[in-house]
């Protein structure tokens, strides 16, 4: 069995990283230990490490087109062995990132104004994207069908926009949620963007369902399922993901816009190689990073019981993203921020960010060593401040 080495540490200073390089534009201090952003400190796997070495040796970087070579086909191998799931590759399309799959998709399906519906509390990626090009962001509580079911039944409702496993708090919808999700806008006549970005980290004892397995393909079925492999593979800095799109018009529609209006003739052929490389051969990398992973939120969840009674915590059930509810400690999030920059010297998003205040969302993605200093930072910071 071959092991990999997750405790290295890597130092990413001066490599251009929002998470590492960036934090000062959004902490105010640049001597900061970072769990912001969600990108991991760890390596990618070897095996894509080689393909990109080969193909950069390789020395030659023409004009590509996604759709000749292996890479659909690899998306078609990793759903069927990972998920059980068949993939037509005629129904692949391909963009950029999952937000500007999501932004292509909005531009189509709705017009300024119209209600999109999410599930609270909210991925601020969706949010940027969704006001800023003029549609009504409309939340309901994780877990709230009756709720859900309002809303997608107003008028203006346009698009149910779900986040599958749900980022931040790292929920797996069960097959009876999907299918309801389903249901429901098939009943008010919604569309269904399905961003499943973080489906490969799921945790043990839960099973990631996509989205394609319970809408039908065909004509006038308005529903896609957006992803890639950057998030669980760790390069998102070479772009690229890829989708399904139930509608065959909408589908040639999609890739028109792509290519013409976006200019989009030519993807990151990096990209596509590092796709081939993890969904080819980086199953066993992804099966012992879920591993680490699964250590590593163990441990928080010791120390926060042990440092922080009071403080219910269990370990997501998606990701290596921690949610944490600190509302049972009564602290004010300012003050914790403030002790957290100032004092702990750790940057740690705080819940307000994905509208709510109380909570923390903790980067665990990283070796154990520094994932311990930035627990105890957070124990240390909040037990000083809590009232409760």
């Amino acid at each position: 069995m071959t092991t990999y080495d997750f405790d290295r540490e890597i130092d990413r200073r001066g490599t251009s990283s929002v998470q590492w390089d960036g934090i000062a534009d959004r902490f105010g201090a640049g001597d900061l230990l970072p769990f912001t952003i969600s990108d991991m400190d760890f390596a990618s796997p070897p095996e894509v490490l080689a393909a990109l070495r080969e193909r950069v040796d390789h020395g030659v970087f023409g004009y590509t087109d996604w759709r000749l070579g292996e890479f659909r086909e690899a998306i078609r191998h990793w759903y069927a062995t990972r998920y059980d799931t068949g993939v037509d590759t005629e129904t692949l399309v391909y963009a950029p990132s999952v937000l500007s799959q999501l932004s292509q998709l909005l531009r189509m399906w709705t017009a300024p104004g119209d209600g999109v519906v999410v599930h609270t509390p909210t991925y601020d990626g969706f949010r940027k994207v969704v006001t800023g090009l003029g549609r009504e962001l409309r939340g309901v509580p994780v877990g709230d069908t009756e709720a859900l079911a309002a809303e997608l039944a107003r008028p203006d409702a346009r698009m149910l926009l779900l986040c599958s496993p749900h980022n931040p708090t790292g929920r797996v919808w069960r097959e009876e949620e999907l299918a309801e999700f389903a249901r429901l806008a098939e009943r008010y006549g919604v569309a269904v963007v399905s961003d499943e970005i973080h489906a490969d980290l799921v945790a043990d004892g839960h099973r990631h369902l996509p989205f394609s397995r319970f809408a039908e393909t065909g004509r006038g079925r308005r529903w896609a399922l957006i992803t890639s492999g950057t998030k669980a593979f760790n390069f998102p800095a070479l772009t690229g993901s890829y989708g399904i799109v139930g509608d065959p018009d909408e589908r040639e529609a999609f890739v028109r816009r792509m290519e013409t209006g976006e200019g989009l003739a030519s993807p990151a052929v990096l990209s596509l190689t590092a796709h081939i490389a993890a969904y080819r051969h980086g199953g066993p990398w992804l099966d012992e990073l879920r591993r680490y992973v699964a250590g590593t939120l163990r441990m928080l969840a010791e120390r926060l019981a042990e440092g922080l009674p009071g403080v219910e915590w269990t370990p997501p059930q998606a990701g290596y993203l921690a949610w944490i509810d600190l509302r049972p400690l009564g602290i004010d999030e300012s003050a914790l921020q403030r002790e957290l920059i100032e004092r702990e010297k750790v940057a740690i998003m705080p819940g307000a960010v994905y509208g709510a205040a109380g909570f923390v969302r903790l980067n665990l993605g990283c070796p154990r060593k520094k994932a311990e200093r930035g627990v105890d930072a957070l124990v240390r910071a909040a037990g000083r401040l809590r009232t409760g």
